[in-house]
């Protein structure tokens, strides 16, 4: 995969987002709006010089953000456009930054570490209420935020992450642990669950 860039010595701002080759991946992650709100969201494609990401605050065109993402670390830039449930944005980088982006998109987009069953089967959402209670496999209790969450499985952030492969109920849905995250850990849901009572079974005390 080639994240060759035209050599060129001016590049108008309207090829920008062209001069690279975009790629599909799975990457969560959370970012900064000027009025230093957060929020949590997932990349679905980048390049070394723009991404698209999904999220549940949208700020406006022309706005600076900053994002730190999993596999990545800390990006900026502006955003160009509004996508449905999302934006695009520009990424900010030195020549040597662009070249170590290149090199982690294409080690990312030919791993099978993002790839994860939940990951393809299903749409990622945003819950209205993150904050949940997960009782795990030794019967203690911890309070965590659900980054985002699927039909199959979910995005966790909390300090203390459970053994993986083990067992833990997400609210009253029965889980495994499945991948480390940056701040966080994965869950794959042992059963399936109904779009009508995903979300509350989930933060269900």
């Amino acid at each position: 995969m080639s994240f060759a860039q035209k050599k060129s010595p001016t590049v108008p701002s309207a090829q920008e987002r062209r001069r690279f080759q975009r790629v599909k991946v799975h990457l969560l992650g959370r970012y900064m709006l000027p009025d230093r709100r957060e929020f949590p969201c997932q990349i679905i494609n980048m390049s070394p010089g723009g991404l698209a990401l999904l999220a549940p605050g949208i700020g406006n065109v022309g706005d600076r953000v900053i994002a730190y993402l999993d596999h990545i670390g800390r990006v900026e830039g502006r955003i160009t456009r509004i996508i449905d449930n999302g934006f695009a944005m520009t990424v900010g980088a030195t020549a040597r930054k662009r070249d170590k982006l290149a090199a982690q998109l294409t080690w990312l987009a030919n791993r099978d570490i993002l790839n994860l069953p939940e990951d393809r089967r299903h749409d990622r959402i945003v819950p209205r209420n993150p904050i949940a209670l997960m009782t795990l496999e030794d019967g203690s209790k911890m309070t965590c935020r659900i980054i985002d969450l699927s039909l199959s499985g979910a995005a966790i952030a909390a300090e203390n992450r459970p053994p993986l492969k083990s067992l833990v109920m997400l609210g009253k849905v029965q889980s495994r642990v499945v991948r480390n995250l940056e701040e966080g850990f994965a869950l794959e849901f042992v059963h399936e669950q109904n779009s009508d009572t995903l979300e509350d079974a989930v933060t269900a005390r």
